[in-house]
């Protein structure tokens, strides 16, 4: 074994790597990822064996309307005018219900992170529809789809209070936040995240505490490529992994990748390479364990 088959040499009760030993693989290269993916398969395989499982879900855009401006997203939107902020009732429950009828079991409500922070139209459509809050309205909707088609709800409205989180709890099988990054330093100017307070680390962070507090079922995970470094996502997984360590609520740890974009911000910038993937994929499977 080369160095990095040393450094995954682990002991036969040992489920996942420590630390330390995922800081001395930041400089693996390309050859020795191999030994990294070779490991991270068994690794999965001792969890899963050779089974891909998937459900059929469709999703829901509540409304593409968010206080954040991320400079590499495409499904935030402006205002327009004559066109309402929020899908009605009535528009969700026919897109649920023609997914029920193709097979789909699931609902995955995606929205912007609480637009009527930064639009009046938003709070006054809002107003109209009976609500303070889009996290109030996701709510009766999310109820409406429950108990009208039989789907399972999953919610992803970004950070979100205890309270929120609770109040989806009720009408919801489990909820989601990206951590993205944990690299504060990607939220000052000329960052990624710079004017976007919802993606603050330490916010997101704090979100997915409090979803493990309550024993919600959680989805997170990274975004590649973004700027961030090697040491930067282990630091990510890490935080991710001991809040999981607390409170076993992570239900599913996505690994997703930048790709520009046309009309952003970072429309030039570059995606990451393939081994840069592969290598966060690894890691992540190494360091969380079957």
């Amino acid at each position: 074994m080369n160095k990095v088959g040393d450094q995954l040499r682990l002991s036969p009760n040992a489920v996942r790597i420590a630390q330390q030993t995922a800081f001395n693989l930041v400089d693996a290269n390309s050859a020795e990822l191999n030994d990294m993916m070779a490991r991270a398969a068994e690794v999965r395989d001792a969890g899963h064996g050779a089974y891909v499982t998937y459900s059929r879900n469709v999703f829901v855009p509540l409304t593409h309307l968010c206080r954040d401006v991320c400079h590499y997203c495409t499904f935030a939107q402006t205002p327009k005018l004559g066109r309402t902020p929020f899908l009605s009732v009535a528009e969700v429950l026919s897109r649920v219900s023609a997914a029920a009828r193709a097979g789909c079991t699931e609902v995955l409500f995606t929205l912007g992170d609480k637009p009527e922070r930064r639009y009046p139209s938003v709070r006054n459509a809002l107003q109209e529809l009976g609500h303070n809050t889009t996290i109030s309205y996701l709510a009766d909707v999310a109820d409406r789809v429950q108990r009208e088609t039989g789907l399972l709800v999953h919610v992803n409205p970004g950070v979100m209070s205890a309270e929120e989180l609770a109040l989806l709890r009720t009408v919801s099988v489990s909820q989601g936040l990206m951590l993205e990054t944990a690299a504060d330093r990607l939220c000052e100017p000329g960052g990624p995240h710079y004017g976007s307070p919802d993606k603050v680390p330490s916010r997101r962070l704090e979100t997915i505490r409090q979803a493990g507090v309550l024993r919600i079922p959680f989805t997170t995970g990274l975004l590649v490529g973004i700027g961030e470094t090697r040491s930067e996502r282990i630091d990510a997984l890490l935080k991710v992994r001991d809040l999981h360590d607390a409170y076993g609520h992570i239900q599913e740890l996505i690994i997703q990748n930048f790709k520009p974009k046309l009309d952003t911000r970072m429309s030039d910038a570059s995606a990451p390479l393939l081994d840069e993937l592969l290598w966060t994929i690894a890691m992540a499977r190494l360091l969380f364990g079957p």
